[in-house]
């Protein structure tokens, strides 16, 4: 159980054993199209055509034949609500020409993610030798996606929607979208190997948690350990603003610098997470220096900001320059001096 502001871990069992994932994989395929989405190579509109190849994927499927095309928008749907191993196939050949290579990325995003104990051998999930991940890890891949790609819950939140004008339906297999208050997505999964499988996400009162649940017996004990989850995550914390103090400090002074002050900037989040009931009891304390010296480099830590309960300190941000300060130089002084010597002529 994963808080998805913080990346906080709230409970866990056996988090970190690789396990088969199943279609929860197509997290990551979901993720790399939506990064591909962001930058431009992709558009909702952009027509992907069906392989052979990706035609003649078993497992879950909406039976797309060599040479169809559909939108990205579509495929999204198929993948997300249908779990359709045929259009993930054909999403990975129109990214990176083939699904060998684009497993390749998947792997690579995988490790720049910190996910040590996975690593992909497909992009749908099929069972296939080496293609493993774990519960905290599918929690990481899970947490990005919704953290930066926010409209992915526009297809995984989808109950029932169509194809082809019509006349493919498309229902979803996550039936905790039927059944549980708050839920955002986001993906199930089932093979033969890695029993029944899923990533779930939910949103009450500004608090965010990802379920993860991977080789349950059967769909009702899956449901079930991921409402068990969720139902404790919120139960036993809340989302908290951040009681940044009226009177924190903006700049600092700065000795021996072109520029007097240095512009402060806090990284603290807007919101953290707190023990259920005590988040009106938190308190922000700002530690920073008196005075600075340049030069000061942009991004530079010059201080912290402490989110601290009765308990002690829960959370340190950084207090960071936001912008450089370079020494002064002597040309700097002169013109200092000369500017000074002019106003009092």
């Amino acid at each position: 159980l994963m808080e998805k502001s913080t990346g906080e871990i709230l409970y866990e069992e056996h988090g970190e054993e690789p396990l088969e994932l199943a279609s929860v994989t197509k997290v990551m395929t979901m993720l790399l199209i939506m990064e591909a989405l962001e930058d431009g190579t992709l558009t909702p509109d952009t027509m992907v055509a069906v392989s052979a190849n990706a035609a003649g994927m078993g497992g879950s499927q909406v039976y797309m034949k060599e040479g169809e095309t559909f939108s990205v928008h579509d495929m999204l749907k198929a993948i997300a609500v249908a779990s359709g191993n045929d259009a993930c196939v054909a999403m990975a050949e129109h990214l990176a020409g083939s699904e060998a290579a684009f497993v390749e990325r998947m792997n690579a995003r995988a490790a720049e993610l910190g996910m040590t104990s996975t690593h992909f051998s497909n992009a749908c999930g099929l069972d296939e030798e080496g293609h493993l991940s774990s519960a905290r890890d599918v929690a990481l891949m899970s947490r990005e996606i919704l953290l930066h790609h926010a409209e992915v819950r526009n297809y995984c939140s989808i109950w029932m929607d169509t194809l082809r004008g019509g006349a493919t339906q498309l229902v979803n297999t996550n039936k905790l979208l039927k059944s549980y208050n708050g839920i955002t997505g986001l993906k199930t999964g089932t093979t033969g190997n890695a029993g029944v499988c899923i990533s779930a996400s939910a949103s009450r009162d500004d608090l965010r948690l990802i379920a993860v649940v991977l080789g349950s017996s059967s769909g009702k004990e899956r449901f079930a350990a991921a409402t068990s989850l969720l139902d404790y995550g919120f139960a036993m914390f809340e989302s908290a603003l951040v009681p940044i103090p009226a009177d924190a400090p903006k700049t600092l002074p700065v000795q021996k610098g072109e520029e007097p002050v240095l512009e402060l900037c806090y990284t603290a989040p807007e919101r953290c997470l707190a023990v259920k009931g005590q988040g009106s009891a938190l308190q922000a304390e700002v530690e920073l220096p008196q005075t600075l010296e340049a030069p000061i480099r942009e991004g530079s830590v010059i201080g912290s900001l402490n989110i601290k309960n009765s308990q002690g300190i829960l959370q340190s941000c950084p207090i960071i320059a936001a912008k450089p300060v370079d020494a002064r130089s002597f040309s700097g002084c002169f013109r200092r001096v000369v500017n000074a010597l002019w106003l009092t002529a």
